[in-house]
Parts: structure tokens; C-alpha cells; sequence
């Protein structure tokens, strides 16, 4: 690599300029729509919506369909947060229109809905409603926020995914993270990010990304044992979860608990081994945070170098980007620092 430049690393619309607080683009992609299955629908029902999703002027079904999600009759409150869950997800000029109508707080209802396929359906359709910037303060304001918790802690697997999804969108308003935190869903998501299946995961990983941006929210996703699922994906290159784990990782460990944290769950080893066999953004981001680790315990110094760490850290400083290039020099300081005086005087570096 050599002389390659710094590389930006940009996420939700935000430019970072040092992994240390931020992440590649690629390690995460945004929600577009929802990602389950159709739903089968009469032919008479599927032609309606064929059309209007091809008509310029939705305005009279979707003004139908909002009626419809009111009724007493779950089967038509069904086909109804159906119907604009695709016209939300087809065509992304509908998303304002829907919410203009007055979706917004009857889909919400629905996720509250003991029903688990109509709170799936309600929880899809507010996950493609949010999709439109424009309404997420709407959606937030009329009390999504604890309906979506729910979902994510009972609902089908689907409805988990897509509640997560949602939650994330809402999180992008600053305003809307201590809320989301506060309801109970940082447990929720760190549970979905270890027993879901790989689109859980991946939801529930940029979702925890974003949240934790908050320190409270940092501090609830360490005591949820967030650390036990970060370091067995790490671990995993087979996964997919290497990048996003990192990543989520790398804005914990600014905390002395989750430091504490992602030693006692074996993370030194799995670290070390990213920095000498990871593709070249994973020995840079594992780097980036061995770094935060050794910098103030000469205890974890001694555990990073008793791990092999300086010989792959050398070759990063020769073949690395500049910035990983960089971290590696600082983190080889560090390491060679000497470590006279006992351990003894480092035991607060593993408390709490």
C-alpha cells in the first residue's frame, strides 16, 4: 500500500476524520425499505394497488387505506397496513403523502396489537413511513417509540428486524436516542445482535452504532453483555460481522467499563489476531482500538504485547494507510514503554 492517502470515513451523513470516532461506509448500509416477504393479496386487491402504485395520484386509495386501518375488523385492518406498507415501499414519493393522511398514529396503534402478523404489518409499514426524513419527527412525536420496543422484545422474528430498522431511522434525530435508550431497547438490541439470525444481527448492530453514540446508552449496552457477542463475531471471519462489530466496539471502549469488559471476554486475542490476519480496514479499526485500550493500564500493555502484538503492528506501519500506519507507531511506543513496577499499582485499570 505504501504512500496510499487517509481515507474519510462517512455514515448517516456524517464525515469522520479518525476511526476513533467513526466508521467506513462500507461496514454499514442504511435501511432502504423493508426487506420481508409480499403478502398474497386478492387479484381484485392486487390490481387496485398495481394501480395506483402506477398512478401519479394515490391520494383517494391511500386516503381509503388510512380509513381502513380504523375498522373493526382485523382482516381489513390487515390487508390495509398491507396495501401501504408496499405503497410505501414501491414508490418514495408515497411515504409523505401516507403520513399527510394520518397513518401515522393508527399504524402505531397496530404495533400495540396482540395480533403478531398485524403488529408485523404495522411495524413494516412505520419502518417504510420512516424511510422519508420528513417523517421521523412525526412518527417519534406520536409515541412509536415504545410500541417498536415492544415489538422488538415480543414480536415475530420479522417484526423484531424491522422494529430495530425503524428504531434506528428515529435514532438519526440526536433528540430521539436517550428516548429509544430509556424505553428499554438497548438490552433488546444486544440480544437480537447475539441470538438473531444475520439480518438481525446486522440491524441490530447499526442501530447499537448509532445509539451509542449517547454515554448512557454505552454504559446500558456494557451491562447488557454487549461485549460476549461483539468478541465471538470478531472472532468469527466467517460471519460477516467482523467490520460492524469493530466498528461498534470502537465506540464503546472509550469507557473504562466496557475496557474492562472486552478483556474479561477474551477480546485482546481476537483483536491482535485482526490486526495480523484482517483485511486492511479491520487491522486498522483493531488497531484504533488497542490503542484506546493500552493507552492509560500498563497492565493491558502487557497483556497486548505478551500476545505477539508488535510484529504485525511493524508490518502495519509499512503497509497500512496513513492513519492505520499512524495508530500502529503510537501503539509500538506504548508497548515498548517500559512496564517496571508491579501490577498491583494497575488493579484500577480492571475495576469497574
Amino acid at each position: 500500500m505504501g504512500t496510499e492517502s487517509p481515507v474519510n470515513f462517512t455514515y448517516m451523513g456524517r464525515t469522520f476524520d479518525d476511526l476513533t470516532n467513526g466508521h467506513s461506509s462500507g461496514a454499514f448500509s442504511d435501511c432502504n425499505s423493508d426487506r420481508s416477504g409480499e403478502f398474497p393479496t386478492a387479484a381484485s386487491q392486487g390490481r387496485r394497488l398495481l394501480i395506483a402504485c402506477a398512478s401519479d395520484n394515490s391520494d383517494d386509495l391511500i386516503r381509503q387505506l388510512v380509513m381502513d386501518l380504523q375498522s373493526c375488523s382485523i382482516e381489513e385492518q390487515k390487508q390495509a397496513a398491507m396495501e401501504i406498507r408496499l405503497l410505501a415501499k414501491n414508490k418514495p414519493e408515497n411515504r409523505l403523502k401516507i403520513a399527510k393522511a394520518g397513518a401515522v398514529r393508527p399504524l402505531i396503534s397496530l404495533i400495540s396489537c396482540s395480533d403478531p402478523q398485524l403488529q408485523e404489518y404495522g411495524v413494516t409499514a412505520i419502518l417504510n413511513l420512516s424511510l422519508c426524513d420528513e417523517n421521523k419527527e412525526q412518527i417519534a412525536a406520536s409515541g412509536a417509540i415504545k410500541p417498536l420496543v415492544r415489538a422488538l422484545m415480543s414480536g415475530t422474528p420479522t417484526a423484531k428486524e424491522n422494529a430495530a430498522c425503524a428504531l434506528l431511522r428515529l435514532s438519526q434525530m440526536e433528540e430521539n436516542k436517550i428516548a429509544i435508550g430509556r424505553c428499554g431497547a438497548i438490552p433488546l438490541l444486544v440480544n437480537l445482535l447475539e441470538n438473531g439470525g444475520f439480518r438481525g444481527k446486522k440491524d441490530a448492530s447499526t442501530a447499537l452504532y448509532s445509539l451509542c453514540s449517547v454515554k448512557e446508552n454505552k454504559i446500558r449496552a456494557v451491562k447488557a453483555g454487549i461485549m460476549r457477542p461483539l468478541v465471538e463475531l470478531m472472532a468469527d471471519f466467517g460471519s460477516n460481522m467482523v467490520d460492524k462489530s469493530a466498528f461498534v466496539l470502537s465506540v464503546l471502549v472509550s469507557l473504562s467499563e466496557a475496557r474492562t469488559a472486552l478483556v474479561e471476554e477474551g477480546g485482546i486475542p481476537v483483536l491482535v489476531e485482526l490486526v495480523e490476519d484482517g483485511t486492511q480496514r479491520q487491522k486498522e479499526i483493531a488497531a484504533v482500538i488497542l490503542l484506546q485500550v493500552c493507552e492509560d493500564s500498563v497492565l493491558y500493555r502487557t497483556m497486548v504485547a505478551r500476545e505477539g502484538a508488535i510484529p504485525p503492528l511493524i508490518a502495519l506501519t509499512q503497509s497500512g494507510t496513513n492513519r492505520a500506519k499512524q495508530k500502529a507507531e503510537k501503539l509500538i511506543e506504548l508497548l515498548r514503554l517500559p512496564r517496571s513496577g508491579n501490577c498491583a499499582a494497575t488493579t484500577s485499570d480492571v475495576s469497574v
